[in-house]
């Protein structure tokens, strides 16, 4: 069994190589790199091949011969949303068109001013989300609820060659509990609170729920503290389409009561598999997520 151990996949190497071939040959000439890099993977990686087949055989019904091209097209399209993220970071966001769908509700939940919770899912390209805010007129601070698992060489060296600093704060999630304060801090200054609410860390506090017709484990932290928070909350992803346009969906959680946890995680993962079926190639979870693999 392997579980996600907090760290994702990519190196600073790769994102290096990745700025390289956008400011020297372009962004769309450095997609094709992604048929080597996706090679690479589809032959080496072993596991992951087994876990992403995994998904795409038993969880979507794809025959064997789709299950072994979507393998490789989930390799190319990860790559595509890293060197798109990374091309808008040094300044090449005008290339890309942006479609909103739904974002009156986050306007609305501005509007309100008590703050609010986004809860988003390791598919499509949610760490663009920022930029699609940009083009909407208001200044919405995002702070985005994480471990401090994830390899921070990496954002540190995104950060430094990014052209406008990013506006989103990370707000880590300690044993002392203090990221409470934090986000009640940030929820009274009328700002966002994002979590991610696809990945459950090993030796955390879980629930159960159920997706693509096999039960999975998912964090209760975001669960737990957004049905506490009496503030509303929006399931919002960044999707990535033909060429180079990004789709954003923002949906409200309708019908969730106060404390009830399992309901929000319910209405989540309902909203969740319908984006995993209109975009089976853009899940980004190369492990062994429903725990059934031996």
């Amino acid at each position: 069994m392997n579980k996600w151990k907090g760290r994702s996949k990519g190196t600073i190497l790769g994102y290096r190589i990745f700025v390289w071939c956008i400011k020297n040959i372009g962004i769309r000439s450095s997609y094709f790199v992604l048929y080597f890099v996706a090679t690479y993977y589809f032959i080496f990686e072993k596991k992951s091949n087994q876990y992403i087949s995994y998904y795409f055989k038993n969880r979507l019904n794809f025959s064997a011969l789709k299950t072994k091209l979507s393998v490789f097209r989930s390799y190319f399209v990860f790559g595509k949303v890293l060197i798109d993220k990374t091309a808008i970071s040094v300044g090449l966001r005008n290339r890309f068109t942006y479609e909103f769908d739904g974002i009156e509700n986050i306007k609305n939940l501005l509007a309100e001013k008590k703050g609010g919770v986004l809860i988003s899912a390791h598919i499509g390209n949610f760490e663009i989300a920022e930029h699609f805010f940009a083009d909407i007129d208001f200044d919405a601070q995002i702070n985005l609820v994480t471990t401090d698992q994830e390899v921070t060489a990496i954002r540190e060296y995104m950060e430094s060659i990014s052209v406008k600093k990013s506006n989103i704060k990370f707000i880590f999630v300690k044993d002392d509990m203090s990221h409470i304060f934090r986000i009640n801090e940030a929820l009274s200054n009328n700002e966002l609170i994002c979590f991610t609410g696809d990945r459950y860390f090993e030796g955390s506090k879980f629930l159960e729920a159920d997706l693509l017709g096999k039960t999975a484990k998912f964090p209760a932290g975001p669960f737990l503290i957004a049905s506490r928070l009496r503030v509303p909350v929006v399931y919002v992803y960044v999707m990535k389409e033909k060429n180079l346009h990004y789709h954003l969906y923002a949906r409200v959680a309708q019908n969730i009561k106060n404390r009830d946890s399992q309901g929000l995680l319910n209405s989540y993962v309902q909203n969740l598999e319908s984006m995993l079926k209109k975009y089976p190639l853009q899940w980004f979870n190369y492990f062994d997520f429903w725990d059934d693999i031996d």
